[in-house]
């Protein structure tokens, strides 16, 4: 399934089209349809309430019921973590273009809620921010509770990916006596998020997928996650050692080679930019700089 939020609520999304999902559902269970979440976290943490959206979108797709599809507007950021966990230098590529030492395990930063945006949205850089930046990323959606899970059973905990672009004001990074990497990659706006959620089942193994991030048009970043360091699964591992992964956290997996601070020379996003980060199986993510 693909599942998506807007202003009216969550939607599932067919295709070209969006479906709300209890409007669906209504239609077709009748008098007796379950009453679903209204939060996404909600419904990814209820097993009866995922396989009722899953039946009310076969529903949906059968011709005859093509007047609950509506036009794909309006979306909302999927979901709001409860926490964000990135993962620096985490593609083979990305790793050689900024240097330094091979990392012997997952180098961990935190992204706040509060830094969450949607679809369509315009990123607001404070005009202090010198420095701002791109990282698109395969984002990670716990869908189960995980703590001290094996890397074998990790990907069990999942409910889907989603699309995230890492946007982060490189000074705090690079440019002090010692690096605030979470505040650079933490202020409001900047973890646009979506367009949508690809549940696991439909999305696949995260093993070869393929990831794009366009700048005006032009491509800025390609990659595949053939070329993750630490993989999904050892990721999920990893960070369930520490603390618990609970269902709607997001794991921000890392960014291939091409972001602008580590270009010859460099580049920083402006006012006026567009950005259309793709990941294969999900979609694109577009959004605006102001």
């Amino acid at each position: 399934m693909r599942l998506a939020r807007t202003e009216a609520g969550l939607c599932g999304i067919l295709g070209e089209a969006l479906v709300p999902l209890q409007a669906a559902l209504d239609a077709a269970a009748g008098e007796g349809a379950a009453v679903l979440p209204t939060d996404m976290v909600a419904l990814l943490d209820d097993e009866a309430a995922m396989t009722a959206c899953a039946r009310a979108l076969a529903f949906t797709a059968r011709p005859e019921n093509a007047a609950l599809r509506r036009p794909i507007a309006g979306l909302l950021a999927p979901l709001v973590p409860g926490k964000i966990l990135g993962v620096g230098r985490n593609y083979g590529a990305h790793a050689a273009e900024v240097g330094g030492p091979k990392l012997e395990a997952p180098r961990i930063f935190l992204k706040p809620s509060s830094s969450v945006c949607g679809p369509g949205t315009l990123v607001h850089i404070p005009p202090s921010v010198t420095k701002p930046d791109w990282e698109v990323e395969l984002a990670v959606v716990i869908g189960r509770e995980a703590s001290g899970v094996m890397e074998s059973q990790a990907l069990d905990h999942v409910a889907g990916y989603t699309v995230l672009n890492d946007v982060s004001a490189r000074e705090f990074q690079f440019d002090q006596p010692l690096p605030m990497t979470s505040f650079a990659k933490g202020l409001d706006g900047f973890c646009p998020i979506g367009p949508w959620i690809v549940t696991a089942d439909e999305f696949g193994e995260p093993w070869q997928v393929g990831l794009e991030c366009r700048l005006n048009g032009e491509v800025v970043q390609e990659g595949n996650t053939r070329d993750l360091i630490f993989s999904v699964a050892a990721l999920i591992a990893y960070l369930s050692r520490f603390l618990v992964l609970r269902t709607g956290d997001v794991i921000a997996t890392g960014t291939p080679s091409g972001s602008g601070h580590f270009r010859k020379p460099p580049r920083y996003l402006g006012s006026g930019d567009r950005m259309a980060l793709s990941v294969e199986g999900i979609g694109v993510l577009d959004h605006g700089i102001a």
